[in-house]
């Protein structure tokens, strides 16, 4: 009598693997998202810190900051002005008006910058970065920065935990 050995996994041993697999991905996903948010906010504080740096030498240059919003393509077009002399035709492009490395792979956010409340362009500038889809990071959803250094945001992090804005 020959008895063959059968060798493999049972069905318990599979199933103990399948649901080790699955709590390891559900403890990592939620990590991973959290990850890609704190990320596209960091690139959003960059992007907003060096369009400041771009707006004061314009500021040194032409006695006033200039104003613009940007589509959704990345394509910026400046507000008409005429106190500082400008038309909704004068070129921003010497301004980087998306986060990211490149308009066409641009991050979650979308920048613009305007006046800042009722001051002139001539006293104040204020910068921001506003999500293209607001389901993406509800924490933090509208980043500003001004021309005076103040910073804010708007989302549940505003109240909740402020560090998630600006740390």
């Amino acid at each position: 009598m020959n008895e063959k050995k059968q060798t493999g996994f049972t069905l318990i041993e599979l199933m103990i693997v399948v649901a080790i697999v699955g709590i390891l991905a559900a403890v990592a996903y939620p990590a991973y998202t959290d990850s890609i948010r704190k990320g596209r906010r960091a690139q959003a504080r960059t992007a907003l810190m060096e369009l400041m740096q771009q707006q004061e030498r314009f500021i040194t240059q032409r006695n006033c900051y200039i104003a613009f919003t940007t589509a959704s393509t990345g394509v910026a077009t400046a507000t008409a002005n005429t106190e500082c002399g400008f038309t909704s035709s004068t070129s921003v492009s010497v301004f980087k008006t998306f986060s990211g490395d490149s308009g066409a792979a641009s991050a979650a956010y979308t920048l613009k910058a305007s006046a800042c409340g009722t001051q002139s362009l001539r006293d104040c500038i204020a910068l921001e970065a506003t999500l293209k889809k607001p389901a993406d990071d509800p924490q933090v959803e509208h980043l500003t920065l001004t021309s005076s250094g103040a910073k804010g945001c708007t989302g549940t992090a505003k109240t909740s935990n402020p560090q998630l804005c600006w740390p």
